[in-house]
This record gives structure tokens, sequence and C-alpha cells, in this order.
């Protein structure tokens, strides 16, 4: 067992050799030395080794432990099931034994045998947790139920009967109990009963979260629409604490509906169950008000009380009646609470959700009025005034961040424009004196600067200025220098480099931060959504692994958080961690991965190292199979991870977050199918079955090819609807979704040389089966397609021709497309490839035959069918046409290697010394990363080329 923890596998197998060869029947030997060969990769010697044990059905600890975790590494934890309970047969009065049962089962979701197990546990031991154990599986059981009609009327009922069972014993012991109460009667819409519980005696056992039983409560008179107990209940504790913003939302919310039911208090009567109401518009003024002067009183300045002003303007103007309740002017206020929080980065964050309170025609004004009270002090008279201590630069940075949102900044004129980033520019190398003593790890106070003038200049390159984009990645690398670890300019950096194709440099910078867990999800789609089609296959493979580990990790993460909420009685958060893996395993991004991985690996694995039919084979793929949740796909990539200061009509709205959401799903879906229709080809082949015989006609290969058709027919209909809806023309804001790759897969004529080679395996599964004679049209259909695809695969080579990278007075331009065309070439190649191994291995046998008729015959001149000269005519072409791209790659590296970035002297005296430096540095980055990627397109396009050589027949 030593052996094993320190991961030396091979000597723990020779000392359970040995031990084994003194004790043949040692359980547990047998079953370490199986871990053992697990973990070198023996999995079927292991699995043999362990069912042997398991057959015995042990009841000793060690055996059922270390069976226990092979199983885990196997990913069965069905397996282990068995075993406790045969275990449990034995051994029927164990705790421990039923309990690991019991938890064997929540590894699996076998609700119903949970409950029983949890039963028969609370019967050996009367304990507590057990009984509840049983309870919380029932609730399990109504989750679970497609029907929502059983769980209302059978599961959750029952497990109401168990809890009220121990109510009325007096048995109810800890919080848990009660918060599993409460959640049934919840899921019942019993929400009188629930409010009963939390306010009467159990609700007191409610203690550990603050104010439980009060969020509690007031859920449930939201739930009962008893507006005054909610406006009671939330006033109390906003006199408790006036800065709880939930509670001035609910405050407002019941006040106004209130109002809006004309409510009055009975006269003689109690308001309401929580004491005093507020019914009326003048209450519920006079009540800010006097938090504003309670505030000024305390020992720290609390924002809540200002923010609910505003907010109850706001909410006041909505309904049409402002100017009678004289709160005060929106931008008065605005300004004061400027003054008083402006030093805090929250500052901006708090007046952004208001500034729709200002009128346009204010906002210069609004903004030079925060201007002045800022001390900012100049040192000559034309230079620019610099804030002397980091509160007066966080009061400017806030107010140069709202002028950026208030649109003050887009109106400008390229001229000005460029001013003000001189002008940020200067400001965020002043404000690095600040954060000297800042450690690595921490943020430069005057990073937004840096930002924000990087975003002006987007702004500019958008417009058409192509050095603007330069500037941006200059600026950036700059800024990361003195911050290193600031996830913004990584994440800024990575959009841009990836806008112009260079991927070298991004890899290292999404390594850089570090991405845990969930975020593999919710930000892995800026790595993946590149690396493959910028021609970095390599880190392609890499990122996908990144993202495949953890989405199949989280399938057994979640059973153990599972198991140790029923440990320690967290049994409302079993339901959150079931609908978290859930959620995951219908991500989009999760789909989109896996497709692309496959698609991937067949790509550069397929007929160059192993058979396309052992690759297939490999990954379990099948034609018929589809394992994407199409009707449940979850977008669960975050589009704002980017930092923004855009108003509303720039920012990226719920429209564009639906259509990114249908543009990803329709590119999914055509890469879907092709892979399918990739996966069938093997499948069509003769080794599978002897020819001739009539009955595998009927069933075998004859399906295979209807399940081909049809998957075309629906590759058809995909790229259909994927034309129609880039008919539209969206533009989605420069740092919202990238859009997919599905415009270059249309427009440069890829997809129509993948349908046509479908098409073509179609035609040829055909000529098999009618055989060579009275075929003359099929063959001549044949060979047309053939001479049309070689048009098409030029058509599309002509499309990667030009500079990569070129130098236009003295700017530098890229042309990612160019690079992206190159890629669907080697995958639209690579496809023509793998049908032609098909051609090649129906007309083989065909060639074979009459070779043999000719010997029979001795005849000089048996006609040879025109489909053989016309495949191979086809595969010389495509031999010709692979060596030009080859070729032509060739001459891009030397163009590339031989382009002096040096030179470049980009014209804009606007760069500083210390900023050309950057320059240099970035371009070189550019440069290096297209030499990458054409090196890696033009080596697996050498490799293909070694497979066409091999199609002669």
């Amino acid at each position: 067992a030593d052996y094993l923890d320190n991961g030396n596998n091979k000597m723990a197998i020779q000392q359970a050799d040995k031990l084994l060869k003194k004790h043949k029947d040692l359980h547990c030997a047998k079953v370490l030395k199986a871990i053992g060969l697990q973990r070198t990769g023996k999995q079927d010697e292991a699995y043999a080794l362990a069912q042997e044990v398991a057959a015995l059905e042990p009841t000793d600890d060690n055996s059922l432990q270390a069976l226990t975790i092979l199983y885990r590494e196997m990913h069965r934890p069905e397996l282990v099931t068995k075993l406790y309970e045969a275990a449990v047969k034995k051994v029927p009065n164990s705790e421990e034994y039923h309990s690991h049962l019991f938890m064997a089962y929540a590894r699996v979701g076998e609700y119903k045998k949970m409950q029983q197990a949890g039963m028969a546990l609370y019967k050996i031991v009367p304990k507590n947790p057990y009984y509840f154990w049983s309870v919380m599986s029932l609730i399990m059981q109504s989750i679970s139920a497609q029907d929502e009609n059983l769980s209302k009327t059978m599961f959750l009922p029952l497990a109401e009967r168990m809890v009220e069972k121990m109510v009325k014993e007096d048995k109810i012991e800890a919080e848990a109990e009660v918060e599993l109460y409460y959640m049934i009667l919840e899921r019942l819409e019993k929400y009188k009963e629930a409010l009963d519980v939390v306010r009467g005696k159990l609700g007191e056992k409610l203690t550990s979260e603050l104010q439980s039983r009060e969020n509690k409560c007031m859920a449930m008179y939201k739930k009962l629409c008893r507006w005054p107990e909610c406006n009671a209940l939330s006033r109390r504790l906003l006199l408790k604490n006036s800065d709880d913003w939930q509670f001035y939302i609910t405050y407002f919310d019941s006040v106004f509906q209130l109002i809006d039911e004309s409510w009055t208090p009975l006269p003689e009567e109690e308001h309401s169950l929580e004491g005093e109401v507020h019914y009326s518009v003048e209450q519920a003024v006079k009540f800010i008000e006097e938090r504003i002067t309670e505030e000024s009183k305390s020992s720290r300045p609390l924002r809540g009380p200002y923010l609910a002003k505003l907010e109850l303007i706001r909410r006041l103007r909505y309904r049409g009646c402002n100017d009678e309740y004289k709160l005060g002017d929106p931008e008065e206020l605005m300004f004061q609470y400027f003054k008083k929080f402006g030093d805090k980065p929250c500052c901006f964050t708090d007046l952004k959700v208001f500034v729709d309170l200002l009128p346009s025609s204010q906002y210069t004004k609004f903004i030079s009025q925060l201007l002045e009270v800022i001390p900012l002090s100049a040192a000559a008279e034309n230079e620019i005034a610099l804030p002397a201590d980091i509160k007066a630069l966080q009061q400017h940075l806030c107010v140069v961040q709202l002028s950026r949102l208030l649109g003050i900044y887009h109106g400008m004129d390229k001229k000005q424009k460029l001013t003000v980033v001189r002008e940020l520019m200067l400001r965020y190398r002043h404000g690095l004196e600040f954060g000297k003593s800042c450690l690595k790890t921490e943020l430069q106070f005057s990073d937004y600067y840096c930002l924000l003038a990087v975003h002006l200049l987007l702004d500019l390159w958008l417009e058409g200025e192509e050095t603007a984009v330069w500037q941006c990645l200059t600026l950036l690398e700059e800024g990361l220098s003195h911050s290193p670890s600031n996830a913004q300019f990584k994440l800024l950096l990575i959009r841009i480099y990836c806008r112009l194709g260079a991927f070298e440099p991004v890899a290292e910078l999404y390594s850089s931060l570090d991405a845990k867990h969930i975020q593999h999800d919710t930000i892995g789609y800026l790595l993946t959504r590149y690396a493959e089609s910028l021609g970095h296959y390599a880190a392609a493979s890499q990122s996908c692994n990144f993202a495949l580990r953890f989405f199949h990790s989280n399938q057994k993460d979640t059973s153990e958080y599972i198991i140790q909420a029923y440990k320690y009685g967290a049994f409302e958060k079993i339901p959150e961690f079931i609908a978290f893996r859930n959620r995951l395993n219908s991500s989009l991004h999760f789909a989109q991965v896996r497709t692309e991985r496959m698609l991937l690996d067949l790509l550069l694995e397929a007929n160059i190292s192993t058979s396309l039919e052992e690759s297939i084979k490999s990954m379990s793929l099948s034609p018929e199979e589809d394992d994407i949740p199409w009707k449940d796909l979850r977008d669960n990539r975050d589009l704002t991870v980017l930092f923004n200061w855009d108003p509303k009509d720039r920012d990226i709205s719920e429209e564009h977050r639906k259509l990114s959401l249908e543009e990803e799903t329709m590119w999914l879906r055509i890469r879907s199918l092709t892979l399918r229709l990739v996966s069938g080809l093997p499948t069509l082949s003769h080794s599978i079955q002897p020819k001739n015989s009539e009955k595998t006609a009927e069933n075998g290969v004859s399906s295979k090819i209807d399940t081909i058709r049809s998957l075309l027919q629906q590759l058809e209909a995909a790229v259909d609807s994927g034309k129609k809806f880039l008919e539209q023309k969206i533009q989605y804001p420069v740092l919202g979704p990238p859009p997919t790759r599905m415009a270059g897969f249309f427009s440069n004529g890829s997809c129509q040389c993948q349908t046509s080679l479908f098409y073509l395996v179609s035609d040829i599964y055909e000529l098999d089966t009618n055989g060579l004679e009275d075929s003359a049209e099929i063959q001549e259909r044949i060979g047309n397609s053939f001479k049309s695809l070689v048009e098409r695969l030029t058509d599309l080579f002509n499309k990667c021709k030009g500079d990569l990278i070129e130098v236009r007075d003295g700017t530098l331009k890229t042309h990612p497309n160019l690079l992206e065309n190159l890629v669907f070439f080697v995958e639209t190649i690579s496809i023509a490839l793998w049908v032609s191994s098909y051609c090649d291995s129906v007309l083989r046998p065909f060639k074979s035959n009459l070779q043999k008729k000719k010997k029979k015959k001795k005849e000089s001149s048996v006609a040879m069918p025109p489909v053989f000269t016309h495949f191979l005519d086809y595969v010389t072409e495509l031999q010709t046409l692979t060596s030009n791209v080859i070729d032509h790659i060739k001459g891009l590296e030397i163009i590339l290697t031989a382009l002096k970035l040096e030179e470049l002297s980009l014209k804009d005296t606007l760069l500083l010394q210390e900023e050309k430096k950057f320059t240099k540095t970035v371009q070189g980055k550019v440069q290096s990363s297209y030499h990458h990627s054409v090196q890696e397109i033009g080596e697996l396009l050498k490799k293909r080329l070694d497979t066409i050589k091999k199609l002669k027949i």
C-alpha cells in the first residue's frame, strides 16, 4: 500500500505477487495488485482480478475499501453498490457497511434505493441524520421525477408526513432538519405552513446564517403577496442596518404595491404581524430622509441611504410623479455622492446605475462640475494637472470612467481622441509612482487609465485607423509589465492578438490567468475558438484537453460534494449540486470542445499514424449516435468578462447574446454532422462482411448508407439555415462574443467541397453495389464529381494566396482570413483523402477481379472501365495540388522570416522611447506566431501528401 501511495506502482505489483505466493487467498493483496495494474494502464487485467475478489463477496474492511478505490479510478461507481449490497447481506447489523451502501447509491443517484438504505440504517441505529437521509432521498426522487404530478402527489407528501411524525414526537434536533421541513413545504407550495414553521418554535433553530429566519419569512410573505408584512419587516431590518441594499428593494416594491392596492390599516388594530407599515410615498420619502440623517451620525460612511434616495427618484419618475415630492435634483445628489465617495473604486459602479436620470444636455456640465472638486495641481502653466495622492487619483479615475460611459469620448474626432490617449497614458505613468510598494500580485492604482486609453484606440481601429491596433498592443504590454497580475490586460491582449490572427502569445497569456475549475467553461471559449482556426494544432489539442479534463472530472467531483452534503446535513445544497452538474453536462462549450477535439484528432492522426477506422474506433464514434443535448444546450460563456465603459447603445445586449448562441449552435450542428459523416466512412467498406451474401445487403451495410444519406440531408439543412442566419450581417460589439468560423467556411468554398465529397461517397457506394457492368452512367457521374472537386479545391487554394503580413506605408497589416482559409483547406483535403481511400477500397477488388479474368481469357485487351482512369487522374491532380500548396507555404515561411520588422518606424511620432521597445516585442510576437502557424500547417500537409502516394491503384 505504501508503494501505491508513493506512486511506485510496479514495486506494488511485485510486493503483492510475493505475498500471494505465500497466501494464495489474500483478497486484499489481490486488490492492491489490481490497483497497481490499473495505474500502469493494464485496465483489463485489473478488472479481471477485481472481479475475482468481488465474486467471493468479501466482508473484511480492507478489501472493501481497496475495491472501492479501484472502482472509483475505473469510473465504475455502480460496481461499488453491488459490493456493499453483498456485504450488508452477510453482516446485516453493520452500521458502517449500511452507510457505505447509502453513499454508494448516492454516487450513482439511485434515490429509491437510498431511501430504503436510509431507513434500514435508522432501524439498526435510530439516529436522526439517518432518518433524514431517507427523507432527503424522497425529495430527490421528486426532483428527478419526469412527471411533476407524481412528485407533488406522492414523493413530497410522503416526505412531509415523515417529518411531521418527528415533529409530533418532538424528535427534531438539528437546524438541518428544520431546513429540510421548510424545503418540503416550499416545494409543495404550502407557503402559509412554511411561514408558521419559521416563525414558530422550530424556527428558533435557524441560527447558522445571518438573518436566516428573516430571509425565509420575507420569501414566504412575497410568495403569499402579503405586502404589509414585507414592508414592515424590511423597514425593521433597515432600522437595524441601513446599508443592506436587498431590503431597500423589498421596501420600495412593497410600498408601491400597497399604494396600487390603496391599502390602509384598520383602525385600532396592529398594522401587520411584523409591526408598522408604510403605505404612502410621503412616508417612504420621510423614511429615506431619516436614514440619511441617521447616517450622518454614524462612525463610518454608509452608501445605502444615498443610493436609496436615487432609487426612489428613479421609481417615482418611472411612475410619472416626481416633482411634488421634492427629493432633490438627481444631478446635485450624484454630485454630493461623488464628493462623499468619489475616492472609492465602487463610486463609478454605484453611479453607473443612475446615469439615465441625467438629461443628455447636462452631461458635459456634470463632468466639469465633478472635475472642479478634485484636488489636482500642475507643475507648470501648460502642463496637465495631476493628483498628489491616491484619493485624488481615484476621484479623477471615476470621472474619466463616467465620461466614457456618458459617450463624451465617443463623439470626438480622431485628433481629439489621440490627445486624450496621450493624456490618459501620462496620467497612467504618473500614477505608477503611488504603486511602487505594490506586490507583484497587486494591481497598480492607475491601471484603468491605460485600459481606457486602449479602448479609445480600439474605437479608432474600428474606424479604419490601422496603426491604432498596434498601439493598443503596445500599451497593454507596457501595462502588463508594471502590473503582471492584471487579468483585464491579459484578456484584452488575448482578444486583440486573436483578431490579428496571432495565437502564439495567447497560449502563454491564458495560462498565466491561471483559470480555475468553472472558468474553463466560462472563459475557455477565448482559447478554443481560435487555436485550431489559426493553425496552432498542438496548442488546440492542449486547450481542448484542459477543458475536457474539467468537464469529465465534474461528474466525479459532484458526487463527492453530494456525499459531503449528506454527511454534514447541508440538504438544501444537494439539489443545487445536481443542477450544477446538469448545467455543465449540457454546456455549449463542452459539446463544442468534444466535437472539435475529435475532428482535430482525426485531422492529425487518421491515416497518418493510425488508420481512419482505428481512430474512429478508439473514440467510440458512430454515425448513428448523437450525444449533444440540442434542446437543453446552456450557454455558460461569460461575455462580460472584459471591462467596458461603453454607453448602453454600444454595449453587448441581450439580443447579441441570443444571436451568438444561435450562431454557435448552428456551427456546432454543422461540425457535429461532419464528424458523424466521416465516422461513417469505415462502416461502408467490405472488410466488415463477406460480399455478395444476400442477407448482409438487407440489414448490414445498406442501412449504413441510409444513415449517411440521412446525415447528408441534415447537413444540407444545417448549412441552409446557417446561410440564412449570416444574411442578417450581424455585427457584435468588438469586445462582445467572437463570431464563429461559419462565415469563412461558406465564403471560401470549403462547405461546398465537403458536401460534394459526401455525395461522392454515396455514388461510389452505388457503383459498389451495382458492379462495373451497366454502370456507365454512375461512372460518368463519379468522373464529373472528381473533376469538379479538383476545380473547387483549386479555388479554395486560390483563396489562401496572398501575403499573411504586409507592410503598407510603414504600417503592418495582417490577414488572418488567409490563415483561416489555409486551415480549412487542410481539413477539406484531409476529408477528400479519407473519401479517396474509401474509393480505393471499392475499386481495388474490382481491378484484381478484372486482372484474373484477363489471365483466364488470355486476352491482351480487356477494356478497363473509365472509372479507373478518372480515379487515377483525380489522385494525381490531388497530389499536384497538395505539392503546390506545400510550395506556397514554403514561400510564405521565407517571406515571414525575411520580414524585417525593426525597419518599420511606426510613423506616429507620438510613440515615446519606452513604447518603442514594446512595439518591437508585439510585432515580433505576431510575426513569430504566423511563422509557427505556417510551419504547423506545412508539416501536416506533408504528412497528408505521403498518404496520397499510397492511393495509386
